[in-house]
């Protein structure tokens, strides 16, 4: 996969799927799968066992993965697609909806 447009810590919105519309804080990202975690969206329960960690054990409830392709970044409360453009001798990301530079 190329470079990804969607990094850890960016704001996104999930524009397909049943968590449609949702936004959050991306946690984080994997580039094989080709999937992201984001902040309180598609919460999954998962069942543990009693551990050192977690005593009591039992059902916790956590974020699942999204594809990537599923989600879109926000930049100003509106949601934009992604280019990279060189800045100098660095490459950088921008939106593309008002042309100002992300990182």
């Amino acid at each position: 996969m190329a470079t990804s447009k969607i990094k850890k810590g960016d704001m996104v919105r999930v524009i397909a799927g049943a968590e449609k519309d949702n936004e959050g804080k991306v946690i984080a990202v994997d580039h094989k799968k080709g999937t992201v975690t984001v902040e309180g969206v598609r919460m999954i329960k998962k069942h543990t066992k009693p551990s050192m960690a977690n005593q009591a054990g039992g059902i916790i409830e956590q974020e699942g993965p999204i594809d990537i392709s599923n989600v879109m970044l926000l930049v100003g409360g509106k949601t934009t697609r992604v280019g990279f453009k060189m800045d100098g001798d660095k490459k950088v990301r921008y939106a593309k909806a008002t042309g100002e530079v992300i990182d």
